[in-house]
């Protein structure tokens, strides 16, 4: 088990990693265009802050994160509006990120151990939130790489993702109306070669004796996790029923079913 320290430790590095990218840009290629349709890279890094905004909220006013849900002018779009609300010209938003995670940070670092933090439909230990964060960051840098034609970062820090990505099998079939499935599955992961502490190591999750299975690297895991590329345009191998159902509907992050990215081939034709 990771704790929280460590979880903190490596959401600065997360983010750090993505703010080193994005701090150089011109205000004109902060307004290039991501792949997730109508988001800029601002927006990505708006999205960003406005949620480690609401993340604080939960951790330290429940009932100011319950207020902010309930006097949502429209509750389908609360991501996008976010986004928009915290869009600002680069010298004033990327401060209020800064400082925004910075204060997310320490309220997770200070809330009672045991506790569970409101969240959209849900209910999360800071150390899950903490997790969420991670995969959020690292899945939005995806797409400002992408913006940017840089290759998504692939480091240690991908275990977290990768781990949320296994936990969350049931979600991605109840958010996709799918039925629950009874059969285990084990992932089997090659970890990044980028990652120089565990380089070619192999992270496993579920029943060694599964009979259903997903194995590949776990940069293509956490993509397709986060629904940053299409299963086919990744080199993962499903094995089983399962396992073969679970790499079409896959999300890491909780809310309705994502509505993912189109295979290069058919993106480019």
């Amino acid at each position: 088990m990771v704790n929280l320290t460590d979880l903190l430790t490596d959401l600065a590095a997360e983010s750090a990693e993505l703010d080193a990218l994005v701090a150089p840009l011109s205000s004109a290629e902060w307004a290039r265009a991501t792949p997730a349709p109508g988001w800029t890279i601002g927006h990505q890094i708006a999205h960003l802050a406005w949620t480690d905004h609401v993340a604080q909220l939960a951790a330290t006013d429940a009932d100011a994160f319950y207020a902010s849900v309930a006097t949502a002018p429209d509750p389908t779009r609360l991501v996008d509006a976010g986004a928009e609300e915290f869009l600002a010209p680069p010298a004033e938003l990327l401060p209020r990120w800064r400082s925004g995670r910075a204060a997310l940070a320490a309220a997770l670092a200070a809330a009672p151990a045991g506790e569970k933090l409101p969240w959209y439909g849900t209910r999360m230990s800071p150390a899950s939130m903490a997790t969420a964060r991670i995969m959020e960051t690292w899945a939005h840098g995806a797409d400002v790489a992408d913006a940017l034609r840089a290759t998504p970062p692939a480091t240690a820090r991908l275990r977290h993702i990768a781990h949320l990505g296994f936990r969350t099998l049931p979600h991605s079939f109840a958010a996709h109306g799918r039925p629950l499935p009874t059969a285990p599955v084990r992932i089997e992961l090659t970890a990044p070669p980028t990652s120089t502490d565990t380089a070619g190591a192999t992270w496993a999750y579920g029943p060694a004796d599964a009979a259903d299975r997903v194995t590949g690297p776990a940069l293509d895991f956490c993509l397709l996790v986060t629904q940053r590329r299409h299963r086919a345009d990744l080199t993962l191998t499903a094995t089983g029923p399962v396992a073969d159902a679970w790499l079409d509907v896959a999300q890491a992050f909780a809310g309705p079913p994502g509505a993912g990215r189109t295979p290069q081939a058919q993106a480019t034709a």
